[in-house]
């Protein structure tokens, strides 16, 4: 293609991609690098008629409102907001490895620090969530695949229906069945004979529940793939190793994983980037006290009365960082076949 049809098929996508990726990327970055202003406080003397006066210390509006117009980004910070107890907490992991009564203790105490808590679960969805929902999402594709005609189309329709409804919604809908009163949560009970039994009483039960939603709404969008992956086996290949007497095991082994491996490798690349910016089951489940994520806490920074853009600029851009380093190893393979087939 000559260079300049491939330059005005590309340029529309290449504008967007500045206009709403790189533009809000870079303005995250250098929010994050302020952090808001402190409050001006002025003391005020309160006189009642026959109370008497007293003082009290208020925030200076006129004085907030000049000093908002004059530095609109807030006070610069630098990488302070990245180091603070909220983020990296370096000082504090500093102390905590100085001064430590073993691993268990070091493990236990980092972990409690807001983003090394945050950090864990997102990770830990990450590495649980994904492979298991491609592997269900695989299993799926292969007993849909072998159903006969009349009754692909309904099993498909079911299978979606997880990627069909929106995730807080789904979310939401999960979270009533693990209620005591619930379909899961009554039949727990009942199974274990302990009406006090809640999926939600601890933090491991909580993580449970919510890396199951993740394989549940996950596992659709790998079966999708798959599903269509299969529909693209050479039909020829598989007459040969039945031929051979290869068993069905073997021939899902030898032949049909084989060719599904770059498939496989985009959606590892999606669903790992969608999992780590796990979120709305964190709110659906109001999960808040036993589990966050780094998306939880930008949504955190911005909510409520005062909105720390700064904090919520810094756990975006380490988040960013974080999808980077994820999908590194996947990305150098994938470059690596790539070469390998061109050569």
């Amino acid at each position: 293609m000559p260079h300049k049809t491939f330059f005005a098929f590309i340029m529309p996508s290449l504008i967007a991609m500045i206009l709403f990726i790189a533009l809000p990327i870079v303005s995250v970055v250098v929010q994050s690098l302020y952090v808001e202003h402190p409050r001006a406080l002025v003391e005020v003397e309160n006189c009642q008629p026959f109370g008497g006066c007293t003082k009290e210390v208020r925030v200076d509006t006129a004085a907030m409102a000049e000093l908002q117009a004059s530095a609109p980004m807030g006070q610069f910070n630098g990488l302070g907001t990245y180091f603070n107890r909220g983020h990296l907490a370096l000082s504090e992991v500093g102390v905590i490895l100085a001064d430590n009564g073993g691993i268990s203790d070091i493990i236990a105490r980092i972990y409690n620090l807001p983003f090394y808590k945050a950090l864990s679960f997102t990770l830990v969805f990450c590495f649980v969530v994904t492979p298991l929902a491609m592997a269900l999402g695989f299993a799926i594709a292969l007993a849909v695949n072998a159903l006969p005609k009349v009754t692909k189309g309904p099993v498909i329709f079911f299978s979606l229906l997880p990627m069909i409804i929106t995730p807080l919604v789904g979310s939401l809908i999960l979270y009533w069945m693990i209620q005591p009163n619930g379909i899961i949560g009554a039949s727990l009970q009942h199974l274990f004979n302990d009406p006090t039994l809640s999926l939600r009483q601890s933090p491991a039960l909580t993580w449970a529940s919510l890396l199951f939603y993740g394989v549940w709404t996950n596992a659709p969008f790998s079966f999708v793939v798959f599903y269509a992956g299969l529909q693209t086996v050479p039909g020829d290949t598989l007459e040969s190793a039945m031929i051979d007497g290869a068993s069905r095991w073997e021939r899902v082994r030898y032949v049909i994983i084989p060719h599904l491996v770059p498939l496989a490798t985009f959606v590892a690349l999606v669903q790992l980037m969608d999992n780590f910016r796990v979120f709305e089951p964190i709110v659906g489940f109001s999960a808040e006290a036993n589990a966050t994520s780094l998306s939880w806490m930008i949504f955190n920074d911005l909510s409520g009365d005062s909105q720390l853009f700064g904090s919520a600029g810094a756990t975006s851009v380490l988040t960013i960082l974080g999808v980077i380093i994820l999908l590194t190893p996947v990305l150098i393979r994938t470059w690596r076949d790539f070469n390998h087939k061109v050569v």
